[in-house]
């Protein structure tokens, strides 16, 4: 049969179809549609930074590990950040978690990481990850014991070395009892050193019942002395730092055959790093906890190796006990001038942490800043958070405090060894970065925001309303941001109530005006702050009820929280065993326990058309209210999951009673799928083609279609993604690729209410997803392809079957029209044959010419 290829534009717009995917293969598997992915900008980081380390070979190339949201590298000197582990899937989640890292002077094209998050029950994972593309890829090599990137401790290192003499030699530093390790082959096989005397002793809290504090920090760093041996061989002298009250630095001079704890050393701290100066000297900053909270006390020792003598050289010696009461974390060498080091507290929370700056090895120091008569002090710097206004948290400070503070847990502290004008260091919410320390003495210094390109927050809830920002998200530890503008960062406007972490957000279908959100607050501090916000000003503006639900602890609550249509009615379950779901009908004035037997820590929801109805669902059993919230009924919905169910479910904007809900979590009746109810979640179905799923979120419908797009993370056709359904979930489309699946990501998504095809996918570590159809898609008309003299899905069907190959021809002479794809100046057959490897993947972009 003849094709003709013709162009005709907006002539028959009214028959176009915008075909916006990547075919499926052969074995007819869930098709899959190019996306580009970016973050949300909020910038900061966002979170804690426990290292940063330069390559001391390659100038600007330096890293930085985070706890749990992977690792970043600049090219730079560290203006900008890449992440280097977004394809950290949805199994391998705890390779999130970095505990340390190496970058190879020898050779700095290699990178190494030691991956896993946990070392206590809920932990499983330790892993090597090795790369000879600065972390573009990496090859894993599987540990035989758990790694703690995100545990107590995870501020001191590096525990991973790469011997400065042999870069095919490492050594390794494991927590919990396993002692020190070496790899001879780049880090692809790894042995125990079976002669290390010393695994690490201490514990903090043997006894804590939270399974944090009682367990072994272990082996925390590792530091070669390069003049101990020449190029190719084997570094003879190796220091070696464990977590022990007692003996805890530990040496090697037989290229770690043999180790002897090093005479004359401090006891009764910790190591926090162990950093050698090319004058051979050993510098070990110490806290008398493992951190990084904590420490009332600490030191800074020097260890000259030639003679073995130590002597203190702390700016504050804990002797010192009315001004030392904090340990210390971050130290800094300058490589071309060691005399030159620097010094951070650790554990120093009010008023600001410290650093201080010697240009005599330590003999004498500066401090960043001082006291001139309380509350006065004087700084020799000014912070600059223009690429992130939201780090003063919406507030100002008296004396002796400032907004924004220099931070605490400053772990890691490093001096550029080609700019020695040039320092970071690393907080709980991120780098500063300061590029003019040679004007420390005239104080005139600028710290600035250093962490820009990361994005390291943890999302808990995400909200695309129809009008005002294009999204809302609460977000762990630092609120949460109304993004009008997806591509900067934003100032803090969650201030009262602070909630530190904002669990979840909601506002009033009807009333888009009235917004609700709930959070945790530490009453023992902020004793007259109440769990949840109202706000009648599409979220610019919040104020807080006169009360909570009776019972509420003194920390935490957290939960899930939903405003009815038209914003007369909220009800809050707080994630507490002991306090009950309840409504309010003033703003939080009064809070009333629900009937209807809904259990304490459901999830609630709103329906988003009717104002009277509200639903709640836990372990597989549902509810819902028609008297807004005051009481509720079980559902007879048989066969949910039960046990296990993490119960994202929500309701459809638009649609009365249409409800979606994505079980998520692992159950032992061994069911998932995805569960769809169109009766206000009296009767649930199944959806045959979805086998799992954690989430799922709402967009902006499809151009000819009057559903809403639907977004989940899960597993259809046996293939784990993140996808979307233009057609109320009877066909999916697979929106991620091997490099973009941002680990344990399965806390909320949502689309966008105003922009078809783009989600937001909320991470555990990762910040803020956002997903859009990658290139522009052109409009593609296909005719009556099968002579039943319609254009229809038939039609559509027949055109992908075509192209796969399942047919040859169409039954009937047909046009296929498109424009010039090529952009040859001629529409031609060699168009379609352009359109056709488009839609196959091959090629990517529109207009496209060899």
């Amino acid at each position: 049969m003849r094709k003709k290829l013709l162009y005709f534009g907006s002539l028959i717009a009214a028959l176009s179809l915008m075909l916006s995917i990547v075919l499926p293969t052969a074995s007819m598997a869930a098709a899959a549609q190019p996306y580009k992915w970016q973050n949300v900008k909020i910038e900061g980081g966002g979170g804690y930074i426990p290292g940063i380390v330069f390559n001391q070979t390659e100038k600007n190339l330096v890293y930085a590990r985070t706890d749990m949201g992977g690792a970043y590298r600049s090219t730079d000197g560290g203006n900008t950040w890449t992440q280097l582990m977004n394809w950290v899937s949805y199994e391998d989640w705890e390779l999130a978690g970095v505990d340390s890292l190496a970058t190879d002077a020898a050779d700095p094209n290699r990178l190494y990481l030691q991956c896993g998050l946990y070392t206590n029950s809920w932990g499983s994972r330790g892993a090597v990850l090795r790369s000879t593309d600065k972390g573009n890829t990496f090859q894993i090599t599987e540990l035989p014991f758990k790694v703690g990137g995100n545990m107590p401790g995870r501020n001191m290192g590096e525990r991973l070395a790469i011997d400065p003499n042999k870069n095919s030699i490492l050594f390794m530093g494991a927590r919990e009892g396993q002692g020190l390790w070496k790899s001879s082959d780049y880090g692809a096989t790894w042995t125990k050193v079976a002669s290390f005397p010393n695994p690490g002793t201490y514990i903090q809290d043997p006894n804590d019942t939270n399974d944090y504090l009682n367990h072994y920090p272990g082996v925390v760093w590792v530091t070669f002395d390069k003049k101990s041996s020449t190029a190719g061989n084997a570094t003879k002298t190796i220091y070696v730092g464990v977590a022990d009250l007692k003996e805890s630095i530990y040496r090697s001079n037989d290229g770690g055959n043999t180790w002897e704890a090093v005479p004359g050393q401090p006891t009764g701290m910790l190591p926090q790093h162990g950093k050698m100066s090319p004058k051979g000297i050993l510098y070990v900053p110490y806290n008398n906890t493992q951190g990084p909270y904590d420490g009332s006390t600490g030191d800074v020792w020097k260890l000259e190796t030639a003679t073995g003598v130590w002597t203190r050289i702390s700016p504050i010696p804990s002797t010192d006990t009315a001004n030392c009461y904090f340990g210390y974390g971050g130290l800094a060498i300058d490589p071309q001038n060691p005399d030159i080091i620097m010094a951070a507290s650790l554990s120093s929370w009010w008023p600001d942490g410290y650093i201080w700056r010697s240009k005599d090895g330590g003999n004498t120091w500066s401090p960043i800043w001082s006291m001139a008569g309380y509350p006065n002090r004087v700084n020799k710097y000014t912070l600059d958070i223009s690429q992130a206004p939201w780090m003063d948290f919406g507030q100002l400070k008296s004396m002796p405090e400032t907004s924004p503070k220099l931070g605490a847990m400053m772990a890691s502290l490093e001096i550029d060894p080609f700019n020695s004008s040039r320092f970071m260091f690393g907080t709980g919410a991120g780098i500063w970065k300061c590029d003019n320390a040679d004007k420390w003495d005239d104080g005139t210094m600028v710290i600035k925001v250093g962490s820009i390109g990361m994005e390291e927050t943890s999302v808990l809830s995400l909200v695309s309303p129809p009008t005002g920002p294009n999204l809302v998200s609460g977000l762990g530890d630092i609120a949460g941001f109304l993004h009008t503008d997806l591509t900067k960062a934003h100032p803090w406007i969650f201030v009262q109530p602070n909630l530190t972490s904002n669990h979840c957000i909601d506002y009033a279908e009807n009333n888009p005006q009235f917004w609700v959100r709930c959070g945790d607050v530490d009453k023992q501090w902020n004793p007259n702050t109440n769990r949840t916000g109202f706000s009648y000003s599409a979220g610019e503006n919040w104020f807080q009820g006169n009360s909570e639900p009776n019972g509420m602890p003194m920390t935490g609550g957290g939960g899930t929280i939903a405003a009815n249509a038209d914003g007369t009615a909220v009800v809050y379950a707080p994630a507490v065993d002991y306090v009950p779901v309840c409504y309010s009908t003033d703003n939080g004035n009064t809070w009333t326990p629900v009937t209807g037997g809904v259990p304490n820590k459901a999830k609630v929801r709103s329906d988003r058309v009717n104002p009277n109805k509200f639903y709640a669902y836990k372990d597989g059993e549902f509810y819902y209210s028609t008297d807004k919230g005051k009481s509720f009924t079980k559902s007879a919905a048989a066969g949910l999951p039960k046990k296990g169910s993490t119960g994202n479910f929500k309701a459809v904007f638009g649609r009365e009673g249409d409800i979606w809900l994505a079980p998520g979590g692992d159950n032992t009746e061994g069911i998932n799928g995805l569960w769809h109810s169109t009766d206000g979640g009296k009767s649930f179905t199944k959806l045959s083609n979805v086998q799992k799923s954690e989430t799922v979120g709402f967009g902006m419908a499809a151009p000819g279609q009057s559903y809403p797009a639907i977004y989940i993370q899960g597993v259809v056709d046996n293939v784990r993604g993140f996808y979307r359904s233009d057609d109320a979930g009877a066909t999916w489309v697979k929106i991620n690729d091997a490099a973009n699946q941002f680990g344990n990501a399965n806390a909320d998504l949502t689309g966008d209410r105003r922009v078809y095809g783009r989600v937001y996918i909320g991470t555990n570590g990762f910040g803020i997803k956002m997903g859009e159809p990658a290139g522009t898609i052109p409009e593609i008309i296909v005719g009556d392809l099968n002579g039943d003299k319609s254009v229809d899905a038939t039609d559509y069907a027949l055109m992908k079957m075509y192209l796969l190959g399942a047919i040859n021809d169409f039954p009937v002479e047909n046009d296929i029209i498109a424009g010039d794809l090529n952009s040859d100046g001629v529409i031609d057959a060699l168009d379609f044959s352009v359109f056709k490897r488009f839609l196959l993947g091959t090629v990517t972009k529109l207009p496209y010419s060899d």
